[in-house]
């Protein structure tokens, strides 16, 4: 059976007609979301580990765009180069990619797939200019093609312009009135934008036009969670992966976005084995899903499993390069695999990424402060470099520790500071002259 990349463009979606549910029930048909019930949610996470572990820290952005292995239309040197692309895709090749979908724009510029793959790699690689590009000639090709329009949507919307994005999808939307991935691009952008009731009424409009489009079914489960409606969130997931008996079954059991907002929900409420089995059923469907991958890379990590976690976060920066968190969890397993440089490249280019990291930090400095060495720094310049990073992360996390964390960087400060009075000591101890030798009989030795 050939292997396919699930085209997904906006993660978590979906409505309570499309899922053939009674219209009054939780999810509700526009508005708010149907059943707005008060619930103490807990506070949004950035990951469950806890700065004393200072081995993983997760996020939560949304579905990745994936190529697709659609060739319709594709023939010759086109499709030839198309399907080496996309098999260099399934290694993980970028390069090969991006090499693949070039050639194959190039033979047949005006198909929009060759052009739509190539932006996804583009994007992938943190060109998002050429991204961008690429998505415009694949609906300049093609102005229906509505995979593409959203895809360049997203881009924008994910880069800061959420504004421009909803302007340019309202231009296509009265252009494609009949294009559910249109609507739910829309959905995904409003939901981004805190516009939950927008995005809510939108997703459940692109499910009218077709009830069985899955990405429109994910984005209402995943704007729920976004908003922290857990309880609508996992009522949206339970309907797309589990159904409700035989009157209703499962819309799409196998839907790897659906199982990845199912699993971040258990995390953060500290289901860990069920998060991993819903992590696991996402990658077995999603293999290039970096979400995915960095999810079951850190929480191997935390269980202290840093030789299964480091493939998987390997395999995620094969896909993705410009990801700060797979940089920051393949560094702590570098660092326990004894892998010094390796670790302090890895950290040092989570931190180039995103600088809010503190965690990275609190990494670079245990780092520094146990390892025997480190390439190019003296005792000296170790430990006060780890002391540095420590004192750097307790001023970016504050003055305590996050709710519900632990926290050791105090006792860690303690620890450096004393290893460099040691230092200290022991260099003072060096440079001091021996005292003068004693004579056989106690006396001063004569000259």
């Amino acid at each position: 059976m050939k292997q396919r990349a699930v085209r997904t463009l906006l993660g978590l979606t979906f409505s309570a007609v499309a899922l053939g549910l009674a219209a009054p029930v939780a999810l509700g048909v526009g508005g708010c979301g149907g059943d707005d019930k008060k619930v103490n949610y807990p506070p949004k996470a950035e990951g469950d580990a806890g700065p004393q572990s200072g081995l993983a820290v997760t996020d939560n952005k949304g579905a990745d765009v994936a190529v697709t292995d659609v060739t319709s239309g594709l023939t010759g040197a086109a499709k030839e180069a198309y399907e080496r692309g996309f098999k260099a895709w399934l290694e993980g090749d970028i390069a090969g990619a991006k090499k693949g979908f070039t050639e194959a724009a190039a033979a047949d510029p005006k198909s929009p797939m060759p052009h739509y793959s190539l932006g996804v790699v583009l994007e992938r690689t943190g060109d998002l200019s050429g991204a961008q590009q690429e998505y415009r000639a694949a609906f300049g090709a093609v102005p229906e093609h509505d995979l593409s329009i959203a895809a360049y949507a997203l881009s924008l919307a994910n880069s800061g312009h959420a504004g421009e994005a909803e302007t340019f999808l309202n231009d296509k939307k009265s252009k494609l009135p009949s294009s559910p991935r249109v609507l739910t691009a829309l959905a995904e952008v409003k939901s981004l934008q805190k516009d939950h009731g927008t995005a809510q009424t939108l997703a459940q409009d692109a499910l009218r036009i077709n009830p069985d489009f899955k990405e429109a079914m994910v984005t209402v489960a995943r704007d729920h969670y976004r908003a922290r409606k857990m309880d609508l969130a996992k009522y949206a997931l339970k309907a797309i992966l589990d159904g409700f008996g035989e009157s209703q079954p499962p819309r799409d059991p196998a839907n790897a976005e659906a199982h990845l907002i199912r699993g971040l929900i258990e995390r953060e409420s500290g289901q860990r084995a069920a998060a991993m089995k819903d992590f696991e059923a996402a990658f077995a469907k999603r293999p290039d899903m970096v979400e995915v991958l960095v999810q079951l890379g850190s929480m191997r990590l935390e269980a202290g499993n840093a030789a299964e976690a480091q493939p998987l976060l390997e395999k995620a920066l094969r896909y993705s390069a410009q990801n700060p968190l797979a940089h920051l969890n393949l560094g702590d397993c570098y660092r326990l695999a004894g892998r010094v440089a390796d670790s302090k490249k890895e950290l040092d280019t989570a931190l180039a990424q995103d600088g809010t990291l503190a965690q990275a930090h609190y990494n670079l400095g245990l780092l520094y402060l146990f390892s025997p060495s480190v390439p190019g720094a003296s005792a000296n310049e170790q430990v006060a470099t780890a002391l540095k990073e420590l004192e750097t992360y307790k001023t970016m996390r504050g003055p305590k520790a996050p709710p519900g964390t632990s926290d050791d960087i105090d006792e860690l400060i303690n620890k450096a500071k004393a290893k460099q009075n040691e230092l200290k000591n022991a260099a003072a101890a060096a440079a001091t002259p021996p005292p003068a030798a004693a004579g056989a009989d106690g006396g001063a030795k004569p000259k």
